[in-house]
């Protein structure tokens, strides 16, 4: 016999299943709503995790990536620094350079850290060596793998940088290096001789520490190597922890906010599941009396009750699975980890796992009230029947009665007394999804809020470049939410003209550059300019951090254009330097400190005044004073124009000076969302309509069990005079206190549950996060989102509110 019976048990169960489709539909989506965002952030954290610790750990990754200045500390003290209580492996001291080559099309690639080792192994970070072979002479190299494609491949070559003396390097190889402990590698006598190009040549240590697992015990490794060594001998460090959460933090931003409304779908699921099931005993005494007599077993009588929850739940937790791996599908990559050989899809026990845990819940749920009708005494369940208990709630209709409203209104505010229980998970309902609701706004916004943040060149008038936009076929975009391991693809300053895959059709499109003098001085002679500054956008070598830095490098006042600081001050001349709260992990480093920047010919040690609100992913970028580097230029100027001035007509003026040289002017606009931050917004909305949908089905169920356990009672209503009008007002005013009442329990939870997830998204980037986009809420938008609660309310009682006016009194007066 199966667990719910068959013969006379199945029939019994599948009837009230079919009958009772509003609590099926109920039931069905309230538990689809939780299993999909379960799906979703179970999802989310194993693809956050799992690439990068597999191969970290194969790898013997490096807890800490040293550059010391070979000057200072001589290889025989390096060598000691591994014997340094805490230090369980150590490797090198390798010599490190960074250069920026030219590709075959003749375009530059980033900024590449180089490193010089004989092979790839290891007693730290032993680099995968994915394709070809390791470089074995001058002349070889070999790329990390997430470079190779059609125009880089083994065999082809690369120029060490873009004078015409500089060296050929053939590709020989691509590997991995899960510690990112480089961009590329060679012998050490080639960075030896690509280190006479310009950029200095440092030794690069690795170590492996224990512990070595939080941020605190990596500054304690960093100090011991400092003190091991001559003051200034440590140029930089590089922390695996900064490293891994850049690998994870695609899914690992969006997991918080998933996981808060998967919480709220589980609570509202127990809730509703719990409200249907203890209604439909409530409502069926004498059907549940009639079973018993016919010969049913309590024990039968509960596994019916359980039956009409878990069937639909069944169908539920289905549909949740199938949409939980939809949603799942813009956050996680396609590919495989290009380190980890770990596909970033949903894993199949998330798929197990999610599914078994929620029958569990509902069943449990479903348990309390499905026990309450298998105690029943026979008897008694046939003589009570479906009518309420008299003489519950008349205290309410009394104290109602005194209100000074219309009759029907405060017969319908004393109706959610007769049933305690049911009203309890009624408002219970209305608060979550007010809940949702405040939360959703809230993220919206904020997420909102970070995307303005990133864009400061967005807020001035007019933006003057030394170079026309040029039409390039836009490269493949990266999969939403993929490896952030991954570095971006080749890109030029912003001086320079863009790579394209095609040599012959970029020989084409160079743009031509116009000279950054006439282009400021045009600016200048405007009378309707207010203010200006430069900025160049460009990539340096920072010491101790693998691979290419985006830098943004400002020339005059740029207080109009800085980013929103967490603490310290926005740069107010030379030798200063901002960076990101990444940064800051990466290198171990904090406000104050000293870090040796590298752009073209040209290094500058720069002390580190102020930590900036950043959310470019694995990309770091730091900003400067352009006068530290005399080789940069500014290639775009923004202008605020005075007041009163047209920001139209000021650019169309100076448009007509500059586009002879190459320039162009143009008025500031808003960019575009980032894709991940609409992505997640829209994930948001989504959830966010589930739950008040469920919600509102939770108030339905209840209104329509309230309003056929008071039919006959209508019925006697109308038969003394009321109209179909007050009929509805006296369903809708039974759920309006309690719309209230959830408004005002649902938006200060709401509004603290912001306040606690947004924090913890921003951690999991590795940034805290600022007053402009923690602070979102108006006090208009909480007003209103109190008055949600009311709404919820009131569209859920709309559909048996009109049945019940409807209702012909003489039918109405029959039913018992």
């Amino acid at each position: 016999m199966s667990l719910f019976g068959t013969g006379a048990m199945g029939r019994v169960v599948r009837s009230r299943v079919g009958r009772r489709r509003v609590q099926t539909v109920v039931i069905a989506v309230a538990t689809m709503m939780a299993v999909a965002s379960a799906v979703v952030a179970g999802s989310l954290m194993v693809a956050a995790a799992a690439p990068f610790d597999h191969a970290f750990g194969k790898q013997q990754g490096a807890h800490i990536t040293a550059q010391f200045d070979p000057a200072k500390a001589s290889a025989a003290q390096l060598a000691e620094t591994g014997k340094l209580a805490g230090v369980t492996a150590s490797a090198g001291p390798y010599p490190s350079t960074a250069f920026r080559p030219v590709d075959q099309a003749g375009f530059q690639l980033p900024t590449l850290t180089l490193v010089g080792r004989s092979g790839p192994g290891g007693d730290v970070d032993r680099v995968n060596l994915k394709s070809g072979r390791w470089a074995q002479k001058p002349g070889e190299i070999v790329l990390a793998a997430s470079f190779e494609g059609p125009a880089i491949g083994i065999g082809a070559t690369l120029k060490a940088s873009d004078t015409t003396s500089a060296p050929t390097l053939s590709i020989v190889g691509f590997a991995v290096s899960a510690s990112k402990t480089a961009d590329s590698w060679a012998t050490p006598a080639q960075v030896d001789a690509l280190a006479s190009e310009g950029s200095p040549v440092t030794s690069q240590m690795l170590y492996r520490f224990d512990p070595a697992s939080t941020k605190e015990q990596i500054l304690a490794g960093r100090k011991k190597l400092a003190a091991s060594v001559g003051s200034g001998a440590l140029l930089g460090t590089q922390s695996w922890l900064e490293t891994k959460r850049a690998a994870d933090q695609g899914a690992a931003a969006t997991v918080p906010f998933v996981m808060a409304f998967g919480m709220l779908g589980i609570v509202m699921s127990v809730i509703i599941v719990s409200s249907v099931i203890s209604g439909a005993v409530g409502t069926s005494l004498r059907r549940i009396g009639i079973l018993k007599a016919i010969g049913f077993t309590p024990r039968e009588v509960v596994r019916a009750y359980m039956a009409q929850a878990l069937i639909p739940a069944g169908a539920g937790i289905a549909l949740g699975v199938a949409l939980g791996n939809l949603l799942a599908v813009p956050l996680l990559s396609d590919t495989e980890a290009v380190y980890g050989g770990v596909s970033l899809s949903v894993a199949w026990w998330v798929d197990v796992t999610v599914p078994a845990a929620a029958l569990v819940v509902v069943g449990l749920a479903a348990l309390i009230p499905a026990l309450r009708a298998g105690r029943l005494r026979t008897v008694e369940a046939i003589a009570v029947g479906r009518s309420p208990r008299t003489g519950r709630g008349q205290w309410a209709h009394r104290a109602m009665g005194l209100l000074p409203l219309p009759r029907p209104v405060t017969y319908g505010l004393a109706t959610p007394f007769t049933h305690p229980v049911r009203t309890l998970a009624m408002l219970l309902a209305v608060a979550f999804g007010t809940v949702a609701a405040t939360f959703a706004v809230g993220l919206t916004s904020s997420l909102t809020a970070v995307g303005t943040s990133q864009d400061p060149e967005s807020r001035a008038a007019v933006t003057v470049t030394t170079t026309k936009a040029i039409e390039v076929a836009p490269p493949p975009p990266p999969p939403v939410g993929g490896n952030a391991e991954d570095p971006p693809p080749p890109r030029g300053s912003e001086s320079g003209p863009p790579p394209v895959e095609n040599s012959a059709a970029s020989a084409s499109k160079k743009p031509k550059v116009a000279d950054p003098a006439k282009v400021r001085s045009a600016v200048m002679s405007q009378p309707g300019t207010e203010s200006y500054y430069g900025k160049a956008q460009t990539e340096v070598a920072v010491a101790g951090v693998s691979g290419s830095i985006q830098a943004s490098l400002y020339e005059g006042d740029s207080r109009s254009g800085s980013y929103e600081m967490l603490s310290g001050h926005w740069i107010t001349g030379k030798g200063q330097v901002v960076v990101p709260s990444r940064f800051l992990e990466r290198t171990s480093t904090k406000i104050g400190d000293m870090v040796r920047v590298t752009y073209e010919k040209d290094t500058a040690n720069l002390r580190i005044v102020g930590e900036s609100f950043d959310t470019s992913g694995s990309q770091l970028e730091i900003h400067a004073d352009m006068a530290d580097f005399e080789s940069a230029e500014p290639s775009t100027f923004l202008v605020e124009t005075k007041s009163g001035v047209s920001a139209d007509e000021y650019a169309q003026k100076v448009a007509a000076i500059v586009q002879p040289l190459g320039g162009e002017a143009t008025t500031g606009s808003e960019s575009g969302q980032d894709d991940v931050i609409l992505i997640m917004a829209a994930m948001a909305v989504l959830l966010t309509l589930m739950l008040i949908t469920v919600a509102g089905l939770g108030v339905l169920n209840s209104v329509v069990l309230n309003t056929r356990e008071r039919i006959h009672d209508l019925g006697v209503c109308k038969a003394v005079g009321m109209s179909p009008r007050q009929t509805m007002s006296l369903v809708l005013a039974s759920v309006t206190a309690i719309g209230v009442i959830g408004g005002l329990i649902g938006v200060p939870t709401g509004y603290a549950l912001h306040g606690l997830v947004m924090p913890v998204m921003g951690r999991a980037v590795g940034t805290s996060l600022p007053s402009p986009v923690l602070d979102v809420y108006e006090p208009v938008q909480l007003l209103l989102l109190g008055l949600g609660g009311v709404v919820i309310a009131v569209l859920g009682a709309l559909i048996p509110a009109g049945w019940a006016a409807r209702a012909r009194t003489v039918t109405a007066l029959r039913t018992e």
